[in-house]
């Protein structure tokens, strides 16, 4: 309406002044289209062109919301809930205990792995006393070697000498009794040995598995306890005990992190859009939360796809005509001034108006006239899109409480 109210006053308006009071044409309600048909039809080419030219260069969405950022409070695997410690839309900190699941297997795995530790170290202790009773038997194993090994050195010697009281059959069976000697000794010693790598090697080894495996029961038994992750407030936490919580399937409510007011709008802009939307242009917004206000924003970020395009593979080919809706071109605001959300309720729709603006390429001295007057015109126009949106802001209440009922 505001277009066609300013496109007629440069054609409908001069062109009844000139039949009216210059050719002295007499207008009545029947022949006005017939007088006016130049006047009338030049308003309805300039306001289709004047609203395409606001509406491209300078966009405008009611799909527009002041975003805000939630926490699903999620179990890592599923269990029956056995206590709760908060109430419903309690307000929470940071590792405070929110509830616990059903722990009765993870806390049979922690015994076992605490049994299992200290059966290794009864092991360690086992394996001490081997190696003494190894050092034992090396040793006596070295005495009896050094016993075969002097009667056979006496006897030999005797028997060099020709005496005659020590015969052949003597000397093979002390050589034997050495060579035997000497395989007990290296027994006893490899004995030892490895009883000292299963003290030094082995059995610490083990004693760190078991340690590790205690470690990840205590993990396990502490993921039955849930905390809260952030300073916050829960919202639809209406768990009983008993209940069955699935980190896919029912999560156990929502944590709204404390101080997660809207600092930023979110708003999605039509595609034909996508070319004129840049970071960094001036916009604004009115918001139902806070009715007969506007919110000066800049665009801080502009979506490089859109959502309606994606694809996920599945066991079906699809179809694009099932997927290709109209998507629109989302883009982040936030406010230019510090505060400038401040008192909005999160997730307040809101419209809002982004504009074009030509300033810096207006300084080029090397643009043309006509490219001058070109952008001068869309940035003039931005004042009839500006208007608008306060005569929405106006609007707002009397559309939500009088005209909608509530």
């Amino acid at each position: 309406m505001l277009e066609i109210t300013l496109c007629s006053l440069l054609t409908i308006l001069p062109d009844y002044l000139v039949r009216r009071f210059v050719q002295g044409r007499k207008i009545t309600f029947f022949s006005v289209w017939y007088e006016l048909r130049w006047g009338i039809t030049g308003c309805l080419i300039l306001t289709t062109l004047l609203i395409t030219t606001v509406f491209f260069f300078h966009p405008a969405t009611t799909s527009a919301t002041s975003v805000f950022r939630t926490i699903p409070v999620l179990t890592e695997s599923v269990g029956r809930v056995t206590e709760i410690f908060v109430k419903p839309r309690e307000r929470v900190t940071m590792g405070q205990i929110l509830f616990k699941l059903d722990s009765t297997e993870q806390q049979a795995a922690l015994e076992l792995a605490r049994r299992r530790s200290a059966e290794i170290d009864a092991r360690i202790v086992m394996a001490r006393a081997d190696i003494e009773v190894a050092i034992g038997q090396v040793q006596l194993a070295e005495n009896a070697l050094k016993q075969i090994s002097d009667e056979l050195r006496v006897k030999q010697e005797l028997f060099d000498r020709n005496s005659g009281t020590v015969s052949p059959r003597e000397l093979e069976r002390l050589q034997t009794a050495l060579t035997g000697a000497e395989g007990t000794l290296a027994s006893a010693r490899a004995t030892q040995s490895a009883a000292e790598i299963r003290v030094g090697t082995l059995l610490p080894a083990e004693k760190a598995s078991a340690r590790a495996a205690l470690k990840q029961a205590e993990v396990e038994l502490a993921k039955k306890t849930i905390y809260a992750g952030v300073d916050g407030q829960l919202e639809q936490f209406v768990l009983q005990a008993g209940d069955i919580v699935n980190p896919v399937l029912r999560p156990a409510g929502i944590l709204i992190p404390a101080g997660e007011g809207p600092r930023r709008i979110q708003a999605g802009f039509n595609q034909i859009e996508a070319g004129v939307l840049k970071p960094g242009m001036a916009a604004e917004a009115t918001c139902v939360a806070k009715p007969l206000q506007i919110i000066p924003l800049v665009v801080t970020g502009v979506q490089g796809y859109i959502a309606s395009g994606q694809l996920r593979a599945g066991e079906q080919l699809v179809d694009v005509a099932e997927i290709a809706q109209p998507g629109t071109i989302l883009a982040t605001l936030e406010p230019i001034y510090e505060g400038g959300l401040d008192g909005m309720t999160p997730g307040s729709n809101c419209i809002v108006n982004a504009y074009t603006s030509f300033h810096a390429e207006l300084q080029n001295p090397d643009l043309g006239m006509l490219q001058r007057f070109g952008m001068h015109a869309v940035d003039a126009i931005a004042l009839v899109h500006a208007m608008i949106l306060r005569a929405q802001a106006l609007f707002i209440p009397v559309r939500t409480l009088v005209l909608k009922g509530h």
